[in-house]
This record gives C-alpha cells, structure tokens and sequence, in this order.
C-alpha cells in the first residue's frame, strides 16, 4: 500500500502546477493534502474520479484545509479532533480503515515572534492525546505538515533558527513526546542519520535551489506497525509547492 501526503499550498494551484500529472504518475492508494485553501465546491479535476475523496475546510475562506484521497472506501470518516477551538480550521480528517486509522493533520505553524506558540503547544497536547485515544481501538497512521524540525538533522541552519517558529525548543519537545508515546517517524526509521533530506524550502534567496530547507512533513505510525513498514522517503525533487511529497509504503 502507498501512502503520500503533501502539503499543496492551495490545491487550486497546484493542479495548475502539475498535481494532477503527480498523482497519475506517482498512484497513491491513499493521498493526503494539507493546505488546499479550498473548498470541494471550488475545484474539480479528472483524478478525482478514481478516489473517494473527503474534505475538511476551513470556516476562514481560502485558508487551510485538509482533504483525503482514497481508492478503498473508509469505514468512517469524522472531522476534527472533537475540540471546537481546534477544529474551526479544517486540519484534521480521520479515516477509519479494518486494520488503521489514518491522520491526515495539518498542525498550526507557531507565526512570527512565536505569537501563536501558546496555542500551538495546547494543539501537541490535545492532537497527541486524540491520536492516542484512537490508538487504543486499532493502530494510528498520522501524516501531514507538523510544522516543525525535529532535531538539528531535519534543518539546514540550525542555529541560526534556534527560536524560530518549527524549531523552537518547545515545539522539538512536542515532537520528543510523540516518539516517546510509542510513534515511529518513518523517514527516521530508515533513514536514522541521513541529512539534507528536507521537505519545505523558503521561496527567497534561492533556498530550494540551494537545498537550505527543513523535514517538516511526515508519515508517523504506531509502533505495533513497525514490522509493516517497507519504506519512507521524500520526492525533493517534485516541484508545484514550497513543500514537495512525503510518501510510506507498507507491506
């Protein structure tokens, strides 16, 4: 099975940037979007066609946003993580499977001069303890842009970004805490002391074409799943976003 998610930066342009080639190329069983700044309404293309697909908008039109593409239909699908001031802005879809639930968040970024890194470390908590509480009925697949770099590996300029925002000490120890509730970072499983795999890049100074990025995207499973893995990686080299596609695959 093959898993891919991206954060699209506006779905609508990334169809115009080449999504739908993408995804005909790339044939994802599941495919998971983040950012599409859309709703389902507002956008349409000929892919859709072989998937179920699921949207959670935001309720702030042209922002955020998360949708799900599935070839095999869910058992259930809900919205959110079931905390209004959380779930106003289309981040969370769930999708229940036999085996998994799969995750597909779009976790908020912290913003400049960390003003919205109090609620953001209220979101860790509250996501972890929802992802958690699914984990105890059947293992969890999270995906997404979790805003963040985890360890001086994820990040070109480390030091230089020591307080920004997706690498502030507390945001790290939120991402410290996943791992220590048993959740594997897949591309880390494979890849444990690889650098410069990054998969977002700043639009200035040419920092994509200089690979001066950080690994904020991921595919994250229960441990109880370690033994279905087969592989993880970043397509770094798959253009129409600031972020490129993160993919897992499972046996």
């Amino acid at each position: 099975m093959k898993l891919v998610s991206w954060n699209v930066n506006g779905i609508r342009a990334a169809l115009g940037k080449g999504l739908g080639d993408f995804v005909t190329g790339a044939n994802p069983d599941i495919l998971c979007l983040q950012e599409t700044k859309a709703s389902p309404d507002q956008v349409s293309a000929p892919f859709f066609e072989d998937f179920h697909h699921y949207w959670n908008s935001a309720e702030k039109k042209g922002y955020s946003g998360t949708v799900v593409f599935t070839r095999e239909e869910p058992r259930a699908v809900s919205f959110g993580i079931g905390k209004p001031k959380h779930d106003k802005e289309g981040r969370v879809l769930t999708l229940e499977y036999d085996d998994f639930y799969l995750v597909n968040v779009y976790t908020p970024n912290s913003q400049n001069e960390l003003r919205r890194l109090d609620y953001r470390m209220e979101w860790d908590k509250d996501f972890l303890a929802y992802v958690k509480k699914l984990e105890k009925t059947k293992p969890v697949i999270f995906c997404g842009d979790l805003n963040v770099a985890h360890q001086e590996i994820d990040i070109a300029r480390p030091k230089q970004n020591r307080r920004n925002a997706g690498f502030t000490d507390e945001e790290r120890a939120g991402f410290d805490n996943i791992v220590a509730a048993g959740f594997i970072d897949s591309f880390r499983h494979f890849h444990p002391e690889e650098p410069d795999h990054y998969s977002w890049w700043s639009y200035r100074a040419g920092a994509r074409a200089k690979n001066i990025g950080w690994r904020i995207d991921y595919f994250c499973v229960s441990g109880s799943l370690s033994k279905n893995l087969k592989s993880a990686s970043i397509l770094s080299d798959v253009m129409g976003s600031d972020h490129c596609p993160v993919v897992l695959d499972l046996k």
